[in-house]
């Protein structure tokens, strides 16, 4: 039995000679352009059907000596923050006629070097990184080299990057004195890493917020974890190992406040009856959490579209200086918090 012969790349002029075109007026379909006639068009597209042509994008940008994608790369997609801000990145290229490589590196910075060359091999026209922890700028730049415009996003990284960030020192010192209020003055710290500069930042907020009533935290009441919802309700022993116990947390953000919920309910407490919880990002989650959950609102996908219009903007005036854009917070009372705390058990 003969094998059939091996089909190569369906090419436009496969498609121009089956429809008696020429290869140019092939093309212009494929870019939507008005110029062709309606019935010329659905000749064309029904002929691309038929042959089963793909487009190949990067041979197309080749030609055109530019691309069409931008490249996204996220440290913790399995975090709802993320996955929405993904969205509203998607939403706002799709708009602006770009395609979206998206990319995870689950907070790993050697997975993030790997994946990102991945994506470079698609010569995307710009890069939108969320970091992951610990990642060396250095390398980055190696890697990158001058000719890829990028925006960091969530934490700065340093050099001459685009930058967007979160007012993370003022949400959360707006989170610590909501606490206050409320009577607390046996005030934890809960999640994330010292070293990254979100965690670092919110936690600057906390202790000036603390320092300006007066109060400086006991060490064991700054708790390091992963800032995942597991991690947090595994660690949520770590606050009651010593006397003074907290009576509340600031919890560095909404999935590990989420967990720190959990962890807190195995042991007979009640986010909301005596201990009081706020969270950062404001989630969907949030919103229905059991308590609901008093957050720090960013709103991850305007967020999203924020960070895709400022890498769209950079490609359209690549000769402007970088810029760091601080987006604003502001703080969502629910239940979680809301419990005023008798005076002689604060």
């Amino acid at each position: 039995m003969t094998a059939p012969a091996l089909r190569g790349r369906v090419t436009l002029e496969d498609i121009a000679h089956a429809c008696d075109l020429s290869r140019a007026t092939v093309s212009l379909v494929l870019r939507g352009s008005p110029l062709v006639n309606a019935e010329t068009r659905a000749r064309v597209e029904a002929e691309l059907k038929r042959q089963g042509y793909v487009y190949h994008r990067g041979a197309a940008n080749l030609r055109r000596r530019e691309s069409s994608t931008v490249a996204l790369l996220i440290n913790d997609l399995s975090n709802p923050f993320f996955a929405e801000f993904a969205a509203g990145v998607d939403e706002a290229l799709a708009a602006a006629g770009y395609v979206t490589l998206l990319g995870s590196t689950g907070e790993s910075s050697e997975r993030q070097q790997t994946v990102l060359a991945s994506l470079l091999e698609h010569d995307p026209a710009g890069i939108i990184l969320s970091p992951a922890e610990g990642t060396d700028p250095a390398r980055l730049r190696t890697l990158l080299g001058m000719r890829t415009p990028m925006l960091v996003f969530n934490r700065a990284l340093g050099g001459d990057w685009d930058y967007l960030g979160l007012d993370n020192t003022h949400g959360a010192r707006l989170a610590t004195e909501h606490l206050l209020a409320q009577g607390h003055r046996r005030i934890a710290f809960f999640g994330g890493h010292e070293a990254s500069s979100s965690c670092h930042e919110r936690r600057a907020g906390y202790r000036a917020a603390l320092a300006d009533a007066g109060l400086s935290p006991e060490p064991q009441w700054i708790v390091e974890c992963s800032p995942t919802r597991l991690e947090a309700a595994r660690q949520t022993g770590a606050l009651f190992v010593r006397d003074p116990a907290p009576t509340a947390a600031v919890c560095y953000n909404d999935a590990v406040a989420l967990g720190l919920i959990a962890g807190l309910s195995t042991r007979g407490r009640r986010a909301g009856h005596d201990f009081a919880v706020t969270g950062f990002d404001d989630i969907p989650e949030a919103a229905v959490s059991a308590p609901p959950l008093t957050t720090v609102a960013v709103d991850p996908r305007a967020r999203g579209r924020q960070a895709a219009s400022l890498i769209l903007q950079r490609l359209r005036d690549p000769a402007t200086p970088s810029a760091a854009t601080i987006a604003p917070v502001s703080l969502h009372l629910r239940a979680s918090s809301q419990f005023t705390l008798p005076g002689d058990a604060a």
